[in-house]
């Protein structure tokens, strides 16, 4: 039994010594087991980080500028940054943050294990999160390479990067991405950006007092974002101005003395872009579809257009003028309005306002309208280039094509009249009897060559028909294209491609595209200037008086026969402009004309665009000739002190070589005192507005052999009918 005893003994002794080796065996294979996993991890962590290749770049909000150089806005998408250099980053700025994130950034290798001590232990002894161990290393390499989760991968590869950078990057660098990196709410990254949303000016503007309060932002951008939360933002730039005291970048006496600094932040209202919105969404829609989203919203580009704010303000001013009578079931007011001014020289773009600002839809370059009366100078221009002249004489009397009789404004006729008169006056009557003398085709053609894309030209609903004579078109026309074209007549027949953007440079300083003017003859000079001074008629004597600035200039106003469009188009040698008002869907304008609040708008633009510009007469080319004739008959005077007789303006050639028979005034005749009573009702300061046009498919009849009385035909050949147009269709309005 004792031997037995003796046996068990010894086996649970061998058992016992035993037990220690397994335990070690495990112990060995447990650590080999997590040293494996960790340093798998580990190896996963850095295989997954991103590549430090190249530079690390944070993304740049594009800038915008207009012809001056003055900034209008800046472009981003989400980020709002704006990146400068280290030499424009005020000193007191750069010590603040160091003084408030990472005192011992010019010592540690990218981590800072004292700092993260440090931290620990303040951390502890406040019982809260009064510290973050991070150096400003490894928050450029968290903001500007990793997520924002908080896990123990991020932190590995956080670490690895920072130090990675700090072996790639001087300290300055480092500073300076770091600097152009950090968030500081209200959607502004980066330094300069953030102290023009909070301050309005450029970072190295900034007083201490300003540098402080900035530098404590960070911490929680939208707690202590002055702009919302002013009293919470100086508490913590306090905090910022102790602990540069602490660290011995200033004195504790600068530091109480700079938190008694008045600081005055930016005005919230100036940030709000107005109808400007309207250009600026047209340039980025014109480089995104050249460079792409990413280039113009993250590489910085520095964007000079053709835009000038001092007009662009007179712009919005007159606008003002707009009338409200409803508002539509999308909350936006109506009726609505467009204005578009350019250089005629030079195609430059100078001012837009593409509705009230209350949204998207940029009237001035998409919103395709009919032109009503507008459209008349491209038959007239038809006439001048067939030989007619400004004294050629139409008989204003009733005529009928097909089943379509128009008729004028008043619904009364003048008799025969010149051209002059009829185009002052805007009598339809004779600009449909010029259309089918000179064939309408030819109206088309010249308002395609001075820049209309939008007629229609082949298939059964087309522009081929003399409702177009009173601009009853298919698709209608464009601010925009209405204005480039009558500035052709302001530059002398020479057409300036419309151009919003002169210069883009990218965030190195590299152009990457640079304006060329574009310009083609497509008028002859002469003509080019006889219809330019017959539209001065129309604003000197005719529809257009309320558009009259005080020194030469010229338009036409343009009704639509439903009160739904109207229009003022004029121009000066420097300065073409094109308003439109009218309802986005169904509406009426309750009897509004061109030559009412559309011409008011144009009279106060215009006339504040061009105070401080030298008054300058349209240029008068070679082979224009005066003579003075009779307007009853468009011959050559007799007697110059005679009632009916004025000065008048030809090509030279065309000039009338008959005299007139009239001598003395005839006796009025009860016919002829009736048609001078219908000449005295017709309206100065109101729009002859365009009658009742036959619907798109109705052709006009065949056109009578002979012409209308008073008309005399030239024997000019036949133009071909215009090509189509090249430009994509527009979207309809």
């Amino acid at each position: 039994m004792s031997k037995a005893n003796s046996k068990r003994g010894a086996s649970e002794r061998r058992r016992r010594k035993g037990n220690p080796k397994i335990i070690a065996i495990i112990l060995v294979i447990l650590i080999v087991i997590v040293t494996g996993a960790g340093l798998g991890f580990l190896t996963a962590s850095i295989h997954t980080m991103p590549s430090l290749q190249g530079d690390i770049r944070a993304a740049a909000s594009s800038q915008v500028y207009d012809i001056n150089g003055d900034l209008i806005t800046t472009l981003h998408a989400v980020e709002n940054r704006i990146p400068v250099s280290i030499n424009k980053i005020p000193k007191d700025l750069q010590n603040a943050f160091i003084a408030t994130e990472d005192i011992r950034f010019y010592q540690h290798i990218g981590i800072d294990p004292r700092g993260i001590l440090r931290a620990l232990w303040s951390n502890i002894t406040q019982q809260t999160v009064a510290e973050g161990g991070s150096t400003i290393t490894q928050q450029l390499a968290k903001n500007a390479l990793l997520t924002q989760e908080r896990t123990l991968k991020r932190k590995i590869q956080e670490a690895i990067l920072a130090m990675q950078i700090e072996r790639q990057y001087t300290k300055t660098e480092i500073l300076e991405m770091y600097l152009n990196q950090i968030y500081f709410g209200q959607g502004a990254y980066g330094v300069e950006a953030a102290s023009r949303l909070y301050f309005g000016k450029s970072v190295d503007k900034l007083n201490l007092a300003e540098c402080a309060m900035l530098a404590g932002i960070p911490k929680s951008p939208n707690y202590y974002s002055p702009l919302s939360n002013f009293d919470a933002a100086k508490e913590r730039q306090a905090v910022v101005l102790d602990q540069m005291a602490k660290y011995g970048f200033i004195d504790k006496e600068t530091a109480a003395k700079t938190k008694l600094v008045e600081i005055k932040l930016a005005n919230r209202s100036a940030n709000n872009l107005g109808t400007v919105s309207y250009f600026i969404d047209y340039v980025t829609q014109i480089l995104i579809d050249k460079y792409g989203a990413d280039a113009v919203y993250k590489e910085g580009l520095k964007i000079y257009t053709t835009l000038d704010l001092k007009l662009q303000r007179a712009a919005e001013k007159a606008m003002r003028h707009l009338p409200t009578t409803n508002v539509d079931s999308r909350g936006i007011q109506q009726p609505q309005g467009a204005l578009i001014a350019i250089d005629p020289k030079t195609g430059y773009i100078k001012a837009m306002v593409g509705g009230r600002g209350t949204d998207e839809f940029n009237r001035a370059i998409l919103a395709q309208r009919q032109p009503g009366s507008a459209f008349k100078p491209f038959v007239y221009l038809a006439a001048i280039e067939n030989g007619m002249t400004p004294a050629t004489i139409v008989d204003d009397s009733p005529v009928t094509f097909g089943t379509w009789s128009p008729v004028n404004y008043t619904g009364k006729f003048s008799g025969p009249v010149t051209l002059r008169k009829a185009l002052e006056n805007s009598l339809n009557v004779v600009a449909v009897k010029v259309a089918d003398q000179v064939s309408i085709d030819k109206a088309l053609y010249y308002a395609q060559q001075m820049g209309i894309s939008t007629l229609v030209l082949r298939g059964n609903v087309n522009d081929r028909n003399l409702a177009a004579a009173l601009g009853g078109l298919t698709r209608g026309v464009t601010p925009l294209e209405i204005a480039s074209a009558f500035g052709v007549l302001a530059n002398q027949g020479v057409r300036a491609e419309p151009v919003a953007i002169l210069k883009v440079v990218d965030r190195h300083g590299r152009v990457l595209e640079q304006h060329t003017p574009r310009h083609k003859v497509v008028l002859n000079e002469r003509s080019a200037y006889i219809l330019a001074d017959m539209m001065r008629g129309v604003i000197t004597n005719g529809t257009g008086m309320a558009a009259n600035i005080g020194r030469p200039a010229a338009g036409k106003t343009g009704t639509t026969s439903d009160y739904k469009d109207a229009w003022f188009v004029g121009f000066t040698p420097d300065l073409v402009a094109a308003v439109w008002i009218g309802h986005d869907n169904e509406g009426t304008l309750n009897g509004l004309t061109g030559g009412t609040i559309p011409a008011i708008i144009w009279r106060d633009f215009m006339a504040a665009a061009h105070e401080g510009i030298p008054v300058h007469d349209f240029p008068r080319p070679d082979g224009i000739v005066t003579a003075l004739i009779n307007t009853k008959d468009g011959l050559l005077a007799r007697d110059p002190n005679g009632p009916d007789v004025q000065t008048e303006i030809f090509i030279e050639g065309t000039q009338p070589t008959k005299y007139s028979p009239i001598v003395v005034p005839a006796k009025l005749d009860d016919k002829a005192a009736t048609n001078k009573a219908n000449d005295k009702t017709q309206p100065s300061d109101n729009e002859q507005q365009d009658s009742i046009l036959p619907p798109p498919l109705q052709k006009p009849a065949a056109k009578t052999s002979e012409a209308p009385p008073g008309l005399q035909k030239p024997t000019v050949p036949q133009l071909e009918p215009p090509p189509p147009p090249t430009r994509n269709e527009m979207n309809k309005n």
